[in-house]
């Protein structure tokens, strides 16, 4: 990635290059300058290398614009999100660069409600920062520094309340939990620990000194999967470094992947209060299956956290979540969390009497498969017209890219907004009518 990468709720790019302590100030200004009230400003940091440089940096631009800086230190996102709530913030700022490479850090931002600003306001930040509009204090004006000695106890509180605590303790689980040196660890040892599981935490030190590759998928996880068989673990949960990404590993030691992080959850959440639920258009449809069985409606969102959330609130859901790993509880916070993910997955577990593997079995089999194909921006549009008129037995919608859905499958075609790429994922009951669906849009994109 040879660009700084600006998006609706943040940013992100390689230290030094890209990334510097003067591009973070300004960034932060950019988004302080149009916050209609001044207030405490809660900065966290996901355990990177340079997240204590960038901190400081970014603590130093809330000071000078006249904003109190409330230092949390090492915190995971979903943590960020509570912290907000609770310290009557009037916004938050998180530093990470979630499952990028050690190189890479980033900033993410948070509205007063606890959750990533919506697109709108991210705008809006986008265009204040390329033109530099925000205005330092001065010396009468400038914000003050509060560091926080208690960063976790009310999230861990609002994730118990989720959950039948005292039948998950009887269980007595057998938990190996794969921080990998990210800021989950802090929280994920108390969470699973209160829940009575003998866990062993893997990267607990929030270093930033990653293990293997950060993000949670199957060909980064082998050594997991190995540990899971070799110590006769109930499951294995993998957390990003910011932690609002889980996947799991079955006790056989088989990954069974982000995608199901959601619906285990969402049917532990339907199975007692039915209502609406959102994900986002790129999540596995086992969630349109689980909402269907009991009672309730799916309402598919643009791909985004902030998205998601913006239409969880417009239609007052249950539910929601992102198919990377990301459930996302509105009892907790409009941010995805993994900590909902590991205490909700085991009290599926308890409730039921029954191992992750026999809850995935009970589950839709689907087979998700995805590609990216090299194209000429100008030509996207042709593309979409292309691919519609090839598959005119489906159902389109343009709601974030181009999406076709048949009673069995869907397919999404979306554009980078950095590269010359569209990024094509298909669903089926079959992996192979999954791999044609993303093959015919290679073959129309090289026509």
């Amino acid at each position: 990635m040879d660009e700084l990468i600006i998006s609706v709720s943040g940013l992100r790019g390689i230290v030094g290059p890209l990334l510097t302590p003067i591009v973070a100030a300004e960034y932060v200004a950019s988004f302080l300058a149009q916050l209609p009230q001044r207030g405490p400003i809660v900065v966290s940091r996901d355990g990177r290398q340079s997240g204590a440089m960038l901190a400081s940096a970014v603590g130093s631009a809330v000071m000078a614009m006249g904003f109190d800086w409330v230092d949390a230190g090492v915190a995971a996102t979903p943590t960020t999100g509570v912290l907000v709530r609770t310290q009557q913030a009037v916004a938050g700022i998180q530093i990470s660069a979630s499952h990028n490479p050690i190189p890479y850090n980033g900033i993410k931002l948070f509205g007063r409600d606890g959750r990533v600003i919506p697109a709108s306001l991210g705008q809006q930040v986008s265009a204040r920062y390329h033109a530099k509009s925000f205005q330092w204090q001065t010396t009468e004006n400038l914000g003050r520094r509060f560091e926080l000695a208690e960063t976790v106890a009310e999230h861990l509180k609002l994730v118990l309340a989720t959950v039948d605590v005292a039948t998950i303790q009887q269980q007595k689980y057998k938990i190996i939990l794969d921080s990998n040196h990210g800021a989950g660890g802090i929280l994920g040892q108390q969470l699973l620990e209160a829940l009575g599981c003998d866990v062993e935490v893997i990267g607990d030190s929030p270093d930033g000194q990653f293990a293997h590759p950060p993000e949670p998928t199957r060909q980064n996880l082998g050594s997991m999967m190995t540990r899971a068989k070799q110590q006769s673990a109930d499951a294995v949960f993998c957390q990003d470094p910011d932690a609002d990404r889980l996947a799991i590993i079955d006790g056989n030691g088989e990954y069974i992947g982000e995608e199901y992080t959601v619906a285990l959850c969402l049917r532990n959440r339907l199975e007692s209060t039915q209502g609406v639920v959102v994900t986002n258009c790129s999540t596995s449809r086992m969630a349109a299956d689980i909402a269907c069985e009991f009672g309730s409606r799916l309402v598919l969102s643009a791909v985004g956290e902030a998205n998601v959330t913006d239409s969880m609130l417009q239609h007052n859901a249950v539910y929601g979540g992102e198919g990377n790993g990301g459930p996302i509880d509105p009892r907790v916070g409009y941010v995805r969390d993994s900590f909902v993910g590991m205490a909700q997955v085991l009290d599926l577990m308890a409730r039921t009497s029954k191992s992750i593997q026999e809850l995935v079995n009970k589950l839709p089999q689907y087979e998700i498969h995805k590609t990216t194909v090299e194209i000429d921006r100008a030509k996207i549009a042709e593309l979409f017209e292309a691919i519609s008129n090839r598959f005119k037995d489906a159902s389109i919608s343009k709601q974030d890219g181009l999406r076709l859905d048949w009673n069995d499958a869907w397919l999404l075609v979306r554009a980078s907004n950095t590269e010359p790429i569209v990024r094509a994922v298909a669903e089926s009951k079959s992996l192979s009518r999954s791999q044609a669906l993303c093959q015919a849009v290679a073959e129309l994109a090289g026509r």
